[in-house]
């Protein structure tokens, strides 16, 4: 055991350094290029902090693991609202921009509605991958599209060029990866040898160990007031976790799900993505406040408690 909580120490400080530089090189390259911080936010960041899960899911799936893969997605995007989001809120209120519920908003809430289809029979397959990754090819082209710029004073706006933002942003973005692949082997290590099954390991020990990424990427951008970046990370890496991360099971090993991941987990991810709309369209012109953040979480913890409970009775 002492191996794997070395990693899991060294990794947790690697990753809380490359958050903070990660978004000051994403903030950079927003304004370089004349993109919204919202869609660097949904795109760039979203596409980094969420390739430990794409990585975790392709070996798994590769393992034949694909429970695991599965847990991963659907229990990140649980995290991502109730830990990421609802840790966010109380470090700092982010405000909340009418676009974002009209236009970004609806994407996820499509995405969340196929997911579920595609779990619902207990089976998930190519066609149900191949749904999905249209989707996400849709939700690209419309990001893209309605993107409008958002100038940010000039003070605001961390003093990199191009190239060395982007230099920073890949670099920050393979320590990222790097580091939270290190925490979750640590974490999934310690985790197999008190007897945990494959799917629980996925939705709590990966899930939150994939997740850290965003957690770190969001805090920063709260505390530096990157707002639009920390809102947009969690809304895009929800949608990349559904339409790229769940899919990799259903092309590399496709087959019949565990029947918890529809019946248990998914009404979770189903219950706080409605519950975020709502707040977001509640607050469309306001800010997210700590009291819907200490909402977020607490459902969290209850589900934690719960799988806990679960896995208990398993044994």
């Amino acid at each position: 055991m002492l191996l794997p909580l070395i990693t899991v120490a060294l990794g947790l400080v690697v990753l809380t350094w490359s958050a903070d530089r990660f978004v000051n090189a994403a903030a950079a390259t927003a304004s370089r290029t004349g993109l919204s911080a919202m869609l660097i936010g949904m795109t760039i960041v979203a596409l980094g902090t969420s390739a430990p899960e794409m990585v975790v899911a392709v070996f798994a799936a590769l393992d034949g693991l694909p429970d695991l893969a599965t847990g991963n997605a659907v229990g990140s995007n649980i995290a991502n609202i109730g830990l990421v989001l609802g840790v966010t809120a109380l470090v700092r209120p982010i405000p909340i921009r009418f676009s974002l519920v009209r236009r970004e908003l609806p994407l996820l809430l499509g995405a969340t509605g196929l997911a579920g289809y595609a779990l619902a029979n207990g089976v998930l397959g190519r066609f149900d991958a191949l749904l999905l990754g249209l989707l996400l090819v849709f939700s690209l082209w419309w990001l893209m599209r309605a993107d409008t710029p958002d100038p940010r004073p000039a003070d605001e706006i961390p003093g990199l060029s191009l190239p060395k933002a982007l230099c920073w942003l890949a670099g920050t973005l393979l320590l990222l990866a790097l580091s939270s692949r290190a925490l979750v082997w640590g974490a999934s290590e310690i985790a197999r040898g008190l007897g945990v099954s494959d799917l629980l390991i996925g939705l709590t020990i990966v899930a939150i160990g994939t997740s850290l990424p965003e957690l770190a990427a969001c805090v920063a951008s709260a505390i530096k007031r990157h707002h639009d970046l920390a809102i947009g990370n969690v809304i895009g890496s929800n949608l990349f976790n559904l339409l790229a991360v769940l899919p990799i099971p259903g092309l590399l090993a496709p087959g019949p799900v565990d029947p918890a991941a529809a019946q248990r987990d998914f009404p979770i991810l189903l219950l706080l993505t409605l519950g975020m709309g709502m707040l977001l369209l509640w607050h469309r012109h306001g800010r997210l406040g700590r009291v819907p953040g200490a909402l977020f979480l607490g459902i969290y913890l209850v589900y934690l408690t719960w799988l806990a409970a679960s896995a208990s009775g398993a044994t």
